[in-house]
């Protein structure tokens, strides 16, 4: 009794063909030039994936400390609009449709050491952080009932002087940037 030899199907064809090489897995010359048309492309996605990625590797070892303080500054401030979603300004204590941020009470600029304090920073429509310089009056008295006066103590208290290492501050940008994604996982 013989055996047929098994067939195997074509990757660009519905065909089945016998193979003549152990390797082969084309029927034709043409189901062939298009198999090599395709592993180029994929070989050529993959080469450009890798440029990209080398590229952005170099992109951030160019980044100076302002930079990463920037985008650490920027996925912190996300996080405190995500946490303070349904809060009202903490100024005002309006909901509203405008646009709002992530007001610092005690400033960036006077206390760069509060810069990532939870405590020193929440919702804040446009109008109080831009238009009223923070509306510091009002945003103290809600502060005191938000935060109560041991935790206000604290942020008008003394502080030492914080100087945050580049590779800190991408740590702080990290935790931010997750506890984000735990909100928003969570809507």
């Amino acid at each position: 009794m013989e055996r047929k030899p098994k067939l195997k199907k074509c990757r660009h064809c519905p065909k089945e063909f016998q193979q003549f090489l152990s390797t082969q897995i084309v029927c034709s010359v043409e189901c062939g030039l298009k198999e090599a048309k395709i592993q180029t492309q994929k070989k050529k996605k993959t080469e450009d994936k890798e440029e990209r990625k080398r590229i952005k590797e170099k992109k951030e070892k160019l980044k100076t400390r302002t930079q990463w303080l920037k985008e650490a500054q920027t996925e912190f401030n996300k996080f405190i609009r995500l946490r303070d979603e349904k809060d009202p300004c903490i100024s005002c204590g309006r909901h509203h449709k405008g646009q709002y941020q992530a007001g610092h009470y005690r400033t960036v600029g006077g206390n760069p050491e509060l810069r990532f304090e939870e405590l020193n920073v929440h919702k804040q429509c446009s109008a109080c952080n831009n238009h009223l310089s923070g509306n510091i009056v009002e945003y103290r008295i809600n502060l005191l009932k938000k935060i109560g006066q041991e935790c206000l103590d604290f942020l008008e208290g003394p502080h030492q002087p914080l100087k945050l290492t580049i590779d800190q501050i991408k740590e702080i940008r990290q935790k931010y940037k997750g506890k984000c994604k735990e909100i928003e996982a969570m809507k």
